[in-house]
């Protein structure tokens, strides 16, 4: 199996939306508590990291949040995905820039399974790496890489930030919530994080 990769400027995004929403000397704090360094919680600090490393960053950070927040880790990384959604479409190329305008113009039920596409699209560095299947009237998306789950042991889903991103999409989307379930997990042993998404019923 290839080596797992993240983009570095998303993970740039990712510390820069942590530590805006934890403050800075919380954030610190965690760093500390995890013994991971305090150059962490500067974005600046990644801006040379190639994907792989970046993979490996992302996954320890959550990690050492999931640690230091316990119970409480799901929904600050759950509120962090959501935030991460527009600042990731205001930072992409020209094509996702217009694939996105293309899919606000298209019929609102006809937009769900486009938008996740061009999350998949976001957050691949491989093409293919993430990818959206129908369910009948359901959706399914599935990552492959899941650099959330890189070296990660859990008796329980832990892709928050990835199912925080899902939620928001498909809000941008549809102006709509939807009952998102992260039903497989690399964590827990899966091949690969899986998502359902619930529309029909």
């Amino acid at each position: 199996m290839s080596a797992v990769s993240f983009p570095a400027h998303i993970l740039q995004r990712f510390v820069e939306t942590l530590s805006a929403e934890m403050g800075h000397e919380i954030f610190t704090g965690a760093l500390a508590n995890a013994g991971l360094p305090e150059e962490w919680a500067h974005p600046a600090h990644f801006s040379a990291l190639d994907d792989e490393r970046a993979a490996h960053v992302y996954s320890r950070l959550q990690s050492a949040l999931r640690t230091y927040y316990g119970r409480g880790a799901r929904s600050t990384l759950l509120r962090i995905g959501v935030k991460l959604w527009e600042q990731l479409l205001n930072d992409s190329a020209f094509g996702i820039k217009a694939q996105a305008a293309i899919i606000q113009r298209l019929p609102k039920n006809l937009r769900r399974k486009p938008a996740l596409d061009l999350l998949a699209r976001i957050l691949s560095v491989t093409p293919g790496n993430v990818s959206v299947h129908s369910l009948d009237l359901d959706l399914l998306l599935v990552d492959q890489a899941s650099p959330t789950a890189t070296d990660q042991t859990d008796p329980a889903p832990i892709c928050f930030v990835t199912l925080g991103l899902i939620r928001e999409c498909l809000f941008w989307a549809v102006g709509q919530e939807h009952d998102i379930e992260e039903r497989a997990c690399r964590a827990m042993g899966a091949r690969q994080c899986e998502f359902k998404i619930t529309i029909g019923g």
